[in-house]
């Protein structure tokens, strides 16, 4: 498939369908992919890799999305667990990014397959030329036959050390790329209505809507050797699954089983509708990187969905960003109701808003006519 094309998802909605998914993005976790100790485990990474040997011979491509660097640097370096200081996770996130590069080619180098790093941030896929860019060289690795192997860049990526996560990563991959399916790596073997420790706790194997989920008892703190935990699961499933790509959600030990269609873990069916499209990343993969305070009139424009967001209708502009970053709109009333590309920066905004265009272009020149945002960079949340 040409780098140029778009792939959508097929959608499946049954975990049976899971045999037949072409195009599959795993995330495995930190905890399932270290020992006690918290030294990376080489027999994990080569029993992921063995599954994924017979998803290539049944032609299905594969993205790993793996946790595990700043883990993997804990035995070296003689940490006890993750480093809660910034600068001591950047130095071992230095360090295991290169051993955890190292463990994954030699797991797919006993099936000869060849795999590439991928190093991300969110940043990555907020600016439209960096997201066509990223998806560009997955898909060329794909079409070469590697394996990319993703992961944060937390050597540099200080706001995504401190609050992202591999779950949501691996979940924007999976829309960038279109994946029939997500599955889900952690080291519980799927989702309970309780603690699976607890009496009575019984397994949930399918989850339709994640809003459902409002009583259910979900822990959200993860191992000490990662980050996630169930919360950043589930919302990885559902941004997945509100894009067209089934999730389903196990543990690293059936992830054979999970592949074959069988029943285990939780099954989050793709949902129908909605097509994979340049804006979708802009409203599941980006947060604002300010915030612009609308009026009543221009409040209403923008539910419309058929305007663009003029300066004369903003009262107030949070924060500090260049032009062309995503921003929260916001109502009135404090609700967030958009999110678009801005056409100028945090200091151009303040000086038009509530500026008409004709003032605006009299004042500040030609080019402020231009909306705030143009209606075809901006989405209704």
């Amino acid at each position: 498939m040409s780098v140029a094309e778009l792939r959508q998802p097929a959608r499946l909605t049954a975990r049976e369908e899971l045999v037949g998914a072409r195009r599959i993005v795993v995330k495995i976790g930190s905890s399932s992919l270290t020992d006690a100790r918290g030294r990376l485990d080489q027999s994990r990474l080569d029993g992921v890799a063995e599954v994924a040997a017979t998803l290539a011979a049944r032609g299905t491509e594969l993205v790993i999305v793996s946790s595990g660097a700043i883990a993997a640097a804990l035995g070296p370096l003689g940490l006890p667990e993750r480093p809660t200081s910034v600068p001591l996770q950047q130095a071992a996130a230095s360090v295991g990014q290169a051993l955890l590069a190292t463990a994954w080619s030699r797991a797919f180098a006993a099936h000869e397959r060849t795999t590439g790093q991928v190093l991300l941030t969110e940043a990555d896929v907020i600016r439209p030329q960096t997201y066509r860019n990223v998806r560009s060289a997955l898909e060329a690795l794909l079409e070469l036959g590697t394996v990319p192997v993703v992961n944060e860049n937390d050597t540099t990526a200080t706001h995504e050390i401190r609050f992202g996560d591999n779950d949501r990563l691996a979940a924007l991959v999976a829309q960038l790329l279109g994946a029939d399916a997500l599955i889900l790596l952690t080291d519980v073997d799927a989702l309970y209505t309780a603690p699976p420790r607890e009496p009575g706790a019984e397994r949930i194997g399918v989850v339709e809507d994640v809003a459902r989920l409002a009583g259910v008892s979900i822990g959200s703190v993860g191992s000490k050797v990662g980050t996630g935990g169930m919360v950043t699961k589930l919302s990885a499933a559902q941004l997945a699954s509100t894009t067209g790509t089934a999730a389903l959600m196990t543990s690293a030990e059936r992830f054979a089983e999970a592949v074959e269609g069988r029943d285990v873990g939780t099954f989050f069916p793709a949902h129908h509708g909605r097509r994979r499209s340049r804006l979708v990343w802009l409203r599941f993969a980006t947060r604002g990187a300010g915030t612009l305070h609308l009026d009543e009139g221009a409040a209403g424009a923008v539910r419309s969905r058929r305007r663009s967001l003029l300066a004369v209708g903003v009262t107030r502009v949070e924060g500090t960003f260049p032009a062309g970053v995503p921003v929260d709109v916001v109502a009135p009333d404090g609700t967030v109701i958009g999110r678009g590309l801005t056409s100028f920066s945090s200091d151009e905004l303040r000086a038009m808003a509530g500026r008409g265009t004709d003032e605006a272009r009299e004042l500040l020149g030609e080019r402020y006519r231009r909306p705030a945002i143009h209606r075809d960079q901006l989405v209704v949340l």
